[in-house]
């Protein structure tokens, strides 16, 4: 995966996990082997497991194998591996960027953005993906004609903890069960992600940006996203929730003409590219800030 970094050095990554996966999804033994593993009840399993005490030994080698700088989270005694996996993060170590009017990343991640172009699709990873198949619903996905999707993917050693992205009231949480699948960009050239994971998702109605959709998807090995609340008031950098144990993917949906996506994010992913941003980065402003502070 091509990637730019927070201070703007390309990296390709190739990690241990892409490697196996690529292994497994390009030959009909690996997709065999793998079937059984992403039902629901073997998540499910491996979650009850990831929250015992038993499942503390696998804490260090994570830590030490993705490079994670633990300076950045509360100091505690982890009671399971889930536990730790959802840690919290330290007071001032993640700044929420702006005011009402800016757009922020609502978890540490990888980000693309797309077009929503007149056919209603757009590509992730070389695999193409319809807004109506992520909402399964067509008067929903006709609100986002011609805005922007934004496809935040978090890695294994990422903050697995997320915010709203705006401020505003939002819906109740539709859930749409599925098979529990990777997210990661090997796994687009044989299985069409989107419509096998299993996730949830909230409309939130901004004075700023219109309606949003912030959507999380579940992932491989991931037993549960946990969102907070239900209907009612929301302010952007407000916890939402977290995803436990896997990499997981959350994408923003935007409507036409209600924002302005960062130059940079949108040149990297037309160049292939994900950015990496952390939580409360900017990733844009709405048309209101640019009308009133005539940035054009």
């Amino acid at each position: 995966m091509k990637q730019i970094d927070r201070n703007g050095i390309k990296s390709y990554q190739d990690n241990a996990q892409d490697k196996l996966l690529r292994r497994l999804y390009t030959s009909y033994a690996g997709r065999m082997l793998l079937k059984p593993l992403v039902q629901p009840v073997v998540s499910k399993l491996a979650g009850k497991f990831l929250s015992t005490k038993l499942s503390c030994f696998l804490i260090q080698p994570f830590i030490r194998a993705n490079s994670i700088d633990m300076n950045d989270f509360v100091k505690t005694a982890y009671c399971s591996y889930n536990e730790f996996f959802t840690r919290r993060i330290r007071p001032g170590a993640r700044t929420v960027c702006g005011d009402a009017d800016t757009l922020i990343s609502p978890c540490d991640c990888y980000a693309s953005a797309y077009e929503i172009a007149d056919d209603q699709t757009f590509d992730i990873k070389h695999t193409k993906y319809t807004v109506r198949s992520l909402l399964r619903s067509n008067k929903l996905a006709n609100r986002f004609q011609g805005g922007w999707a934004l496809i935040l993917r978090l890695t294994v050693s990422d903050y697995h903890r997320y915010a709203y992205a705006v401020s505003g009231t939002q819906s109740k949480i539709y859930r749409i069960p599925g098979k529990l699948h990777t997210v990661n960009p090997i796994a687009g050239d044989y299985y069409p992600i989107y419509k096998e994971n299993a996730r949830e998702y909230t409309v939130i109605r901004s004075p700023q940006f219109g309606d949003v959709v912030q959507m999380e998807v579940g992932a491989l090995m991931v037993g549960k996203i946990v969102n907070h609340q239900g209907s009612g008031t929301v302010t952007r950098g407000e916890e939402k929730g977290y995803f436990e144990f896997g990499g997981s993917t959350i994408v923003l949906l935007l409507q036409k003409e209600r924002s302005a996506i960062r130059d940079d994010l949108l040149a990297n992913t037309a160049a292939g590219y994900e950015t990496q941003l952390r939580l409360g980065d900017m990733i844009g402003t709405s048309v209101r800030y640019m009308q009133v502070h005539d940035l054009s």
